[in-house]
């Protein structure tokens, strides 16, 4: 049994995905196909999350995740997969050389199937090391919501419900002893390429912060954002978009924790002066120093040296580091293996503590 790492130094937590075992991948296929019976589908789930949580603690990374193993399809249906009142047609997400489709809602009311309190649970049960939540934020789930009005069901009773169900989510991880909720607003940068006005980024600030106003000052510190141009078979789907863009409207939402995609960026260091400028004085930035899209493995001085540039601009009391982005938000990813993602979390681990020895003595 493993023991928790006595770390001492600037924090590093993943984001949260992994890749998935091939059996694992092709098992989902066959159980969508009907050829696999549930049961050996979870069995494999659950195999796939105890090999996980055992080669994230050899890392020895401070905080761990169960690597979205259980999440079908992706990181952000994973709420709404199987439910009868959605069609797959919704949404485009355009990346560089392919695409993705939201579900699309066809009838009210808008509830979760699955929420990440369970995912964490069961987690739980296999190790003992602080554990972060992965979740959907609410404004990637308001892209569920058809561009023509639902009869009987109006956008307004749409985002009611699903400011509920996020919330409730929200609290039973905190509840169930997340070190960290996390979530996940990839479409931040998204949200300017879509409307260069700024218009779609406000109202998703807007929108996200309406449920995060439900947490007090305290809870908010367990409580992050992350932020990247999307990371999918090795293409983005937002990266043209300049940080000066989401930047000042990022640090506008009330949570304690942002983690920010960085080390794939052309100018990092004009991006941390950017955070620097506007990051808070309660909130912390976990820069990324890992890019999973990068197929060669940073070495751990490669690390340091990201860290140690980060430490010229932002307080050491507000810094800390992450992986860019998941390594495989979409469940069907093979372009990275589970090795090579494990490498990079590793060198994450120990270029931190090299910085933090050189930085904190």
């Amino acid at each position: 049994m493993p023991t928790v790492p006595d770390h001492v130094g600037l924090p590093t937590e993943p984001i949260g995905s992994i890749p998935r075992p091939p059996a694992l991948i092709e098992a989902r296929r066959a159980y969508e196909a009907g050829t696999l019976p549930l049961a050996e589908l979870d069995a494999l789930c659950d195999e796939a999350i105890r090999d996980t949580l055992a080669r994230f603690e050899a890392t020895g990374s401070p905080v761990i995740t169960d690597g979205e193993q259980r999440k079908y399809h992706n990181f952000a249906s994973y709420c709404v997969h199987g439910l009868p009142n959605f069609a797959p047609d919704g949404f485009k997400l355009q990346f560089v050389n392919h695409f993705r489709l939201w579900p699309r809602l066809t009838a009210g009311p808008f509830r979760y199937q699955q929420k990440g309190d369970d995912y964490l649970r069961r987690a739980r049960a296999l190790t003992i090391l602080p554990l972060k939540q992965a979740i959907i934020s609410p404004s990637a789930l308001s892209l569920f919501y058809p561009a023509e009005p639902l009869p009987d069901y109006s956008r307004e009773q749409f985002i009611e419900d699903l400011l509920a169900e996020h919330t409730s989510e929200i609290r039973a991880c905190l509840s169930e002893g997340a070190h960290t909720v996390q979530i996940d607003f990839t479409e931040g940068r998204l949200a300017y390429k879509l409307d260069p006005t700024g218009g779609v980024l406000n109202s998703f600030v807007q929108l996200n912060n309406m449920a995060l106003d439900h947490f007090t000052p305290l809870e908010r510190q367990r409580i992050g954002v992350h932020t990247c141009p999307g990371g999918d078979c090795d293409s983005t789907h937002s990266a043209d978009v300049d940080y000066a863009e989401l930047l000042p409207s990022l640090f506008e939402l009330n949570a304690g924790n942002f983690f920010i995609a960085l080390a794939r960026e052309p100018d990092p260091e004009r991006v941390l002066k950017m955070i620097a400028t506007y990051l808070k004085p309660d909130q912390r930035a976990f820069v990324g120093v890992i890019d999973p899209l990068d197929p060669r493995i940073e070495t751990p001085e490669v690390v340091r040296d990201r860290v140690l540039m980060a430490a010229r601009h932002i307080p050491l009391a507000q810094l800390g580091t992450t992986d860019d982005c998941g390594f495989a938000p979409f469940s069907d990813d093979v372009t990275t293996s589970r090795d090579t993602a494990f490498a990079k979390i590793q060198s994450r681990v120990l270029g931190t503590r090299l910085a933090s020895e050189l930085l904190l003595g």
